[in-house]
């Protein structure tokens, strides 16, 4: 927004939102990753099936995007 309050140029708002979006998608997958290896592991060590786990990871990354 401060970008578009100092009129800055319309291709540098969008460059910028653009990064911040791609920071933001990698930051979602590193989360979702860490907690589907924490999960599964958990679920292993109790004797449980792990496939659960990773189709609930992979709804959350679909619908992230």
């Amino acid at each position: 927004m401060r970008m578009m309050e100092e009129d800055k140029d319309c291709k540098d708002v969008v460059t910028q939102l653009s990064a911040v979006r791609s920071a933001v998608d990698r930051t979602i997958a590193q989360i979702v990753a860490l907690n589907l290896e924490q999960c599964i592991v958990e679920r292993q060590q109790a004797g449980e099936e792990t496939a659960k786990v990773v189709e609930e990871a992979i709804a959350l990354l679909v619908k992230s995007r």
